[in-house]
């Protein structure tokens, strides 16, 4: 059997875990002097009191890796196979330091998404697909899907993403200037701004002419996203073509450790593109 475990990166929720079929692996958040588990002891509601009522800036760490090898053992032992998802190694150390903890074990596949929160969800479905098959088949196909995941998003401030590490001070001054206001996105397993538009309602249309102009494949999910208020989602997904509405299962209030960095008001769409 294949066991699959995904960081919580992916903003997969905890009462998610059985639809997908995998179990989470939470990041550490500080807060202050408070370290919790993302998505384990850290209410949506009671990090954002501290974020934007407290202004703690929060910081990630890596898994507890003591805890991480003693459940993937576990399975191994019992003759299973298991499969490791993490988030973008370009702005996590979780990748190098579980792959190097695994290393001597081929009953351990490592895979690093190049990305983080629905797009991890939607590599999730992918490697679901292929449960079945070894290793190196379901390698193959995550990879090949890999660089067809579009993550593109308006953040309300850059502030928390340069603040955080996850964006150049450069990107950070462009899209602070007048009324631009950037989409953001990944590129090579890192946060870059994709695009920048002159005000919040160009910013909205970029994003829904996207998944035409990107031929969103209908094949697979679209993810809404968005951290601590929707009415900016709501907005966007209003402007969208009901044939690509009907692509979305869930709105996604991502977890802690990605809304740390992303800041309160942040959304976007995450899809999969045919080109």
């Amino acid at each position: 059997m294949l066991r699959v475990f995904v960081d919580s990166g992916s903003s997969i929720k905890q009462e998610e875990t059985q639809y997908y079929n995998i179990e989470l692996i939470p990041l550490k958040i500080l807060l202050g002097e408070v370290e919790y588990q993302d998505g384990v002891d850290l209410p949506l509601d009671v990090f954002y009191d501290k974020l934007i009522n407290e202004k703690l800036f929060p910081k990630t760490s890596l898994p507890n890796l003591g805890e991480l090898e003693e459940r993937v053992n576990r399975y191994t032992l019992a003759g299973d196979r298991v499969l490791i998802l993490t988030i973008s190694s370009e702005i996590s150390g979780s990748f190098n330091a579980i792959k190097l903890l695994f290393k001597d074990n081929e009953n351990v596949l490592v895979v690093d998404s190049r990305m983080a929160v629905g797009g991890m969800r939607l590599i999730v479905d992918e490697i679901n697909k292929y449960r079945d098959q070894p290793f190196e088949v379901i390698e193959e196909k995550v990879n090949a899907l890999i660089p067809k995941i579009k993550i593109m998003a308006i953040p309300e401030t850059l502030e928390y993403l340069m603040r955080g590490g996850r964006l150049s001070k450069k990107d950070w001054l462009i899209g602070s200037l007048l009324k631009i206001k950037p989409i953001i996105g990944f590129l090579d397993g890192k946060v870059k701004v994709l695009a920048k538009k002159m005000g919040l309602k160009n910013g909205m249309h970029s994003i829904v002419s996207a998944l035409g102009e990107l031929e969103c494949d209908e094949n697979y999910e679209i993810i809404p996203s968005y951290t601590y208020n929707e009415d900016n989602l709501t907005k966007l997904i209003e402007m969208t073509e009901e044939k690509y509405k009907k692509q979305m299962r869930v709105r996604d209030n991502l977890d802690p450790a990605i809304a740390c960095h992303w800041g309160p008001g942040a959304f976007g769409y995450i899809f999969v593109s045919k080109k």
